[in-house]
């Protein structure tokens, strides 16, 4: 069923003899109810970045190079799927984007021996002097996520 508010956008990509284009993130997907601020990060292979959350702000999230595993668990009372953890696969082998709503902490690993590009739209913009921004660790046991590679 997946987490409520959570959007998965699978991209598509024109590729022609000089390369491709794709769009990320469009007005009309109605993702985002307000844009405040485009970021870029890169994280090295093997890096966890989790978790974390938001009160006020939606993220998307796009990985336009290396691949993570992007882990959301629903945090929000008012939420049919409160308490529910999803994931999702994303990265250069898998172009797509994902809507994170407030309330929905969330965080990555990052699979293979590539470091993982991630860039991400926010619909407001970061406050150091307030930041929407808490944290929790990533092993966090009220989560009880298990980050290893389970080999089949």
């Amino acid at each position: 069923m997946g987490i409520e508010g959570v959007i998965f956008k699978k991209l598509v990509k024109h590729c022609d003899d000089r390369g491709f284009f794709a769009e990320i993130l469009r007005d009309d997907d109605y993702l985002l109810t307000h844009f405040g601020q485009l970021s870029w990060s890169m994280s090295y292979p093997g890096v966890i970045k989790a978790f974390h959350y938001h009160k006020e702000q939606d993220d998307i999230w796009f990985f336009p190079s290396g691949n993570v595993q992007v882990v959301l668990h629903d945090l929000r009372e008012s939420s049919v799927t409160k308490g529910e953890t999803d994931v999702y696969y994303m990265g250069e082998e898998n172009p797509s984007t994902l809507l994170i709503p407030r309330g929905v902490a969330h965080g990555y690993r990052v699979l293979g021996e590539k470091s993982a590009v991630v860039i991400y739209c926010t619909t407001k913009s970061y406050n150091p002097a307030q930041p929407d921004e808490e944290r929790i660790l990533w092993d966090d046991p009220s989560i009880g996520f298990d980050w290893t590679t389970k080999h089949r």
